[in-house]
């Protein structure tokens, strides 16, 4: 019945089956631009009010353990919140056993894509920093809605770049709604997210309060810092976000900085931007974390 509900609120955004086809060639593996727990992402371009538009459409593939409750949701969230960080939703299909979500094309694919890369230059990582905390802080709070939004999986996979390497926050699909008077409490849950980018205090709490995403975005911030991902299975140091606080607690961190870095920016720049990171990852939901909203 909710999902009912949802179709004929959110019929504006409905796209015929047929359209997608085309689009996608048919889901041609060729178009294939990335895979995740919801299913295969796949690029096209569709035909929208007489123009010819790039698209990725999200195909659901049930046997990842996602469904109907997390393909509504990514659609609902995207159809609410705009802004220029955030991916913009194009439209939908349900039709035939069919749920794809239709999305703008962010053709310079995720920032895990480029994390390591020599090309990626300091200028553009601080650029692609600054969109996802303008997206964070617009999350957390806007004039134009009485709630917030707690994404609860910020990590590098769901911030996607867009040919002038703007970050676009994606992956809304186990987002949750709090009341604006109520983003410091602990929304109760299920401990969901990504390895390597949970907080420590989402078990111990119980649940996730927005700082659960600040924490995240620190991680994020660390893997942009060092070039490289948040978890690496197999390895002595696995959980960046470990690796980093010990460095900078010893204050070694320019130890694991990205190698390319290091002849780009001043050592200013990179101490600032190492104690944002690290104030992010302040395990204490006692204190503010607020530094990447000044």
């Amino acid at each position: 019945m909710a999902s009912v509900t949802l179709s004929t609120k959110l019929a504006h955004l409905q796209i015929p089956l047929e359209d997608v086809l085309k689009a996608t060639d048919n889901f041609h593996h060729d178009n294939i631009i990335g895979r995740g727990g919801f299913g295969p992402a796949y690029k096209g371009q569709l035909q929208r009010s007489g123009e010819l538009i790039k698209i990725a459409a999200l195909r659901l593939d049930r046997k990842h353990g996602q469904g109907e409750v997390e393909f509504w949701k990514e659609i609902t969230m995207l159809s609410e919140l705009k802004h220029t960080n955030i991916i913009s939703i194009i439209g939908f299909c349900d039709e035939k056993d069919e749920k794809i979500i239709i999305t703008t094309y962010a053709t310079k694919g995720s920032l895990k894509e480029h994390l390591n890369s020599p090309n990626l230059t300091w200028t553009q990582r601080l650029k692609i920093s600054i969109g996802v905390a303008r997206a964070l802080s617009y999350l957390r709070y806007d004039e134009g809605r009485g709630y917030g939004v707690i994404h609860r999986n910020i990590n590098s996979s769901t911030i996607l770049l867009d040919e002038n390497w703007e970050a676009k926050l994606s992956g809304f699909k186990v987002s949750v709604k709090q009341a604006v008077n109520r983003m410091e409490e602990v929304f109760l849950c299920e401990p969901i997210g990504t390895i390597g980018y949970m907080e420590p205090e989402i078990k111990k709490m119980k649940g996730v309060t927005h700082k659960s995403d600040i924490y995240a975005f620190g991680v994020v911030l660390f893997e942009i810092l060092c070039g490289r991902r948040a978890y690496i299975e197999n390895e002595a140091d696995r959980y960046l976000d470990r690796l980093a606080k010990h460095h900078y607690d010893n204050k070694t961190i320019q130890d694991i900085l990205h190698v390319h870095l290091l002849n780009q920016s001043s050592p200013a720049s990179l101490t600032y931007y190492s104690n944002t990171a690290y104030a992010c990852l302040n395990e204490d939901r006692a204190h503010g974390k607020y530094c990447l909203y000044t």
